[in-house]
């Protein structure tokens, strides 16, 4: 019950964290989707044509809205963790009984909503551009849900191991927008020549891109069986790299 309590007090305190300065955390995406939606689905769109079968416009949507809940689900728990560091209020959830697992939980969790969240936000502004049939519901939802958490993860690894703001930006800026640009967002794999295909399967983001694709609009490059299996893995790996950090107190107790 203890354990309980502490993770909805984590939960809470990040969930309100995100939504007080909501002119910060979700107009801003909700601003620049519509942007992304205008210039590359309504301007250049028409010029395109269809993918696989699917006009541009319906084919770049999933691809935004996932690109939004993985940089939203990682800023989150990057942000509010190394904050936590940088104010000395982990001390307070180092003595406390709390153990590691509920202390990642919580702040995956936070991390998810917000990623979600602004998921939701950004299909209801593509509602505006196109109207998006549902292909499967359950693997859109759960490859956003998975998504989300993968970089929510990530997002706590990297604040763990940050020694300054400069560190919680490096990943964002130099890792993160370039994958998520080269993951099939605006453009489909099969466009591209034979080694750079090649070269692109080595990218994780473009299998949650197409299997999130697939839930909505019933298209997709990568086998969805093999990129739910991925993103399985790289949240089992991720999640006892950050119990180990937590453990050992790498970048917390030094």
């Amino acid at each position: 019950m203890n354990h309980l309590i502490a993770f909805k007090t984590i939960v809470r305190k990040e969930i309100y964290r995100f939504l007080r300065i909501w002119p910060q955390t979700l107009l801003p995406p909700a601003i620049t989707t519509a942007l992304y939606f205008l210039i590359f689905g309504k301007l250049m769109g028409d010029r395109i044509g269809t993918i696989n079968g699917a006009t541009y416009m319906d084919y770049i949507v999933p691809g935004i809205i996932l690109m939004s809940v993985i940089s939203h689900a990682y800023s989150n728990v990057v942000s509010s963790f190394y904050s936590t560091k940088f104010q000395r209020n982990i001390e307070e959830l180092l003595v406390a009984p709390v153990p590691n697992w509920v202390i990642l939980a919580g702040y995956v969790s936070g991390g998810i909503a917000r990623g979600l969240l602004v998921g939701v936000v950004v299909a209801l502004i593509s509602q505006i551009f196109t109207d998006i049939p549902v292909n499967n519901a359950m693997i859109a939802v759960s490859s956003a849900i998975l998504t989300a958490t993968v970089f929510a993860l990530a997002g706590f690894i990297n604040a763990t191991l940050a020694e300054s703001f400069d560190d919680i930006s490096l990943i964002p800026n130099f890792v993160l927008t370039p994958l998520s640009y080269l993951g099939g967002v605006f453009y489909s794999v099969d466009m591209l020549p034979g080694i750079w295909q090649k070269i692109s399967l080595g990218n994780p983001i473009l299998y949650m891109i197409n299997s999130f694709r697939y839930g909505l609009i019933g298209i997709t490059d990568i086998d969805v069986q093999l990129a739910f299996a991925m993103t399985g893995g790289f949240i089992l790996l991720l999640t006892l790299t950050s119990l180990i950090l937590l453990h050992k107190g790498i970048g917390i107790k030094n």
